[in-house]
């Protein structure tokens, strides 16, 4: 009885306090760790879903007594932001998708253009901040229609801030437009090619590759983990997504059937759409079907590192090594520029020299990766002519990677030996620089008795996808 008596708003005001405080705790905590922070989305995930619930069916009383519409949009934010870290988290395409589906349904009801947007910094910023992360979201997604759209909007939104409030306080905001508009010039020439991820159409079947025997020889290695981490000045970068990482992560993304080619009117007519439980709204796409193929294996888990300090990689991947299945194999892509030392070009098995990382990696696509931001970058040179040497201090003879500020030294540097521990585990390396050579398995620095990851990985059938609403 007590509890009826209560207002409608003081219910409303005390879960969405409750929801804050949690909602602080994962906000920053790492995207990386099988199940080590599990339980915490757990309880925030469940605490927003009865938020969103709530404001759902007492919307009028919670408007007659104050609720803005940017309030209720701030709400959807939070909930996309977690959907996406999830993702982050997992590399499941279904928390992805509804992370989608929330930003969506932001930007179709302007939750936040009430009027006060043109008046309030802060509510400005809210806006601003929503669209950065719904850029995000869909360029993972490849929906560059959508993609393009968000810029136009970000540039129109970004110039009306400066004229309504002082221009010194969105200069980071016109740094960010100029990054998404670089970054998709630079990027524009991938399109319409073929899909980065894996086809149904263009790619052989999952069942008929071959794959490397795990040690006991009883069953095969499968890709369960990648760490994509790229150090360069000036890269091409939208936030904290460099161009090289985003590529390499869209290729650990299974196409969904083949989606990529599929002709519109091979898509259903009836126009109806799904509305699921958690939805912002009744019109709810379903956005998920697209992803979701359940004859495909789940992606790979990634760790995306953003210009990492040398003692920060190295933690995350003593972390992730920790964690990973008996059966597993970990992919580390690692993008900087190199510090020749006295090693020499490597030769191949068929008897030609490896000079560069596409040699190593293979043709992942027809255009070069890299952009002439790389060869312009100060802190990035070749060494013309090395001669390979195994003798003496392998931190004086091999190259290593340039992985902060160079007045510091060593202490900035990656070695090959510091990847040595971690060869306990399965390793697939791709070294983009111009020092790869040094990174190459099987010779001073590398393992003996290991065996060669150089062969298709074989994949499980995907397991049925837990959901918290």
């Amino acid at each position: 009885m007590a509890q009826n008596n209560i207002p409608i708003s003081e219910i409303y005001w005390s879960l969405v306090d409750k929801a804050d405080r949690k909602f602080s705790r994962v906000r920053d905590l790492p995207h990386y760790g099988r199940a080590r922070y599990d339980s915490y989305f757990h309880k925030v995930f469940k605490i927003y879903t009865q938020l969103w619930k709530f404001q759902q069916e007492n919307r009028q009383k919670l408007v007659e007594a104050g609720l803005k519409r940017w309030e209720i949009g701030e709400i959807a934010s939070r909930i996309a932001q977690l959907y996406y870290g999830q993702y982050l988290r997992t590399s499941e395409a279904s928390y992805l998708s509804e992370s989608y589906i929330f930003y969506e349904a932001i930007l179709s009801r302007e939750y936040f253009k009430d009027g006060s947007s043109s008046q309030d910094l802060n509510l400005a910023n809210k806006q601003l901040r929503c669209l950065a992360r719904f850029l995000i979201v869909c360029l993972v997604l490849n929906r560059r229609d959508m993609v393009f759209q968000l810029v136009d909007h970000l540039k129109v939104l970004v110039d009306e801030c400066k004229r309504n409030f002082q221009e010194a306080d969105f200069r980071d905001w016109k740094q960010v437009v100029q990054e998404i508009v670089r970054y998709l010039k630079v990027d524009t020439a991938f399109m319409n090619i073929r899909p980065l991820r894996y086809s149904l159409v263009l790619d052989s079947n999952p069942d008929t590759l071959q794959y490397p025997f795990s040690f006991d020889a009883k069953r095969g290695l499968r890709l369960r983990d990648a760490i994509l981490s790229s150090y360069h000045h000036n890269e091409v970068k939208f936030t904290e997504l460099t161009l090289d990482t985003f590529r390499m992560l869209q290729c650990l993304e299974w196409e969904p059937s083949g989606l990529f080619y599929q002709s519109n009117k091979a898509s259903s007519g009836n126009g109806s759409t799904i509305a699921q439980s958690g939805a912002p709204g009744p019109n709810r796409n379903n956005h998920s079907q697209d992803l979701i193929d359940p004859t495909l294996p789940p992606n790979p888990r990634k760790a995306i590192l953003y210009r990492p300090a040398v003692t920060h990689f190295i933690a995350v991947l003593a972390t992730i090594c920790e964690e990973l299945p008996s059966d597993g194999v970990l992919l580390i892509y690692l993008s900087a520029s190199g510090k020749g030392g006295q090693v020499g070009q490597l030769p191949s098995s068929s008897g030609t020299y490896m000079k560069t990382t596409e040699s190593i990696v293979g043709n992942i696509q027809s255009h070069d990766m890299t952009s002439d931001v790389h060869n312009t970058s100060p802190s990035s040179f070749r060494n013309d002519s090395p001669t390979y040497s195994s003798r003496g201090n392998p931190r004086n003879n091999s190259g290593c990677l340039w992985m902060g500020s160079r007045g510091n030294g060593g202490i900035n540097c990656l070695y090959p030996s510091d990847l040595i521990p971690f060869t306990r585990r399965p390793l697939f390396l791709i070294i983009n620089s111009d020092c790869s050579q040094a990174f190459k398995a099987g010779y001073t620095w590398g393992r003996t008795g290991r065996t060669c990851c150089d062969t298709p990985f074989s994949e499980p059938s995907l397991s049925s996808c837990w959901r918290f609403c």
